[in-house]
């Protein structure tokens, strides 16, 4: 891992971490990648996914927990990590209506998601937003039933967003930061922040590692 830089972003001030150069051989992860078996795991994710072995999970938390409990927040008794190979592959016409917006990983606000871009060429990064008619940039248990009467609102007078992928946001988001995507550079933030993957309507959606728009996706819990 290379230059660490730590901000917030938005009035709400939400923590946003990047690492630069974040593997040392980034080509060796690519090419571990093009060996696994992928799979569609959730409705949610618009592409497949293969699971890190349990060995790597664990080599990567023993770098990464001083860092998750100096930025966000120490967790007492250690960090549970999941975290997956992942590619999207959805052509933008074949999206879920779910797949239009965007979303959040939960409402726990000690969830700490991690993206690492591995994509060969200029895929995009993550994207990150604010619901207009709340201006919620993140969802908690108490605020999810405001959100979801709102969102459903805006639905039932403009209709639903057509079939492609998230850019600014609109018609019921707007977005209010951006990463860059830089290959081999991981950003972490709380994953009750609204997000997106900022996928180019010319990307080449490759089930090919070596070619499609490859991250890791992981998840950072504290232990209870």
């Amino acid at each position: 891992m290379d230059a660490q830089e730590s901000s917030t972003f938005s009035p709400q001030n939400h923590k946003y971490v990047a690492i630069a150069d974040f593997l040392h051989e980034p080509e060796f992860a690519i090419t571990t990648a093009s060996l696994q078996k992928f799979a569609k795991i959730t409705p949610q994710y618009p592409g497949i996914r293969s699971e890190l072995p349990l060995e790597v999970r664990s080599a990567w938390l023993d770098v990464l927990a001083p860092m998750l409990n100096a930025e966000f927040g120490k967790g007492e008794h250690g960090w549970d990590m999941q975290a997956w190979f992942s590619l999207v592959t959805a052509p933008a016409e074949q999206l879920l209506p779910l797949q239009r917006f965007p979303h959040v990983d939960g409402t726990d606000p000690r969830q700490i998601a991690m993206m690492l871009y591995l994509q060969p060429a200029d895929h995009g990064g993550t994207g990150f937003f604010r619901h207009i008619s709340t201006g919620f940039e993140a969802l908690t248990a108490e605020n999810f039933p405001h959100y979801k009467t709102a969102l459903e609102a805006d639905v039932r007078k403009s209709g639903l967003p057509e079939a492609a992928y998230v850019t600014d946001g609109s018609p019921f988001f707007e977005r209010i930061h951006q990463s860059e995507g830089a290959f081999n550079q991981a950003v972490f933030y709380r994953g009750n922040v609204f997000h997106s993957g900022m996928i180019k309507a010319e990307d080449e959606l490759s089930p090919d590692p070596k070619k499609g728009r490859l991250t890791i996706n992981s998840f950072f819990r504290p232990k209870v």
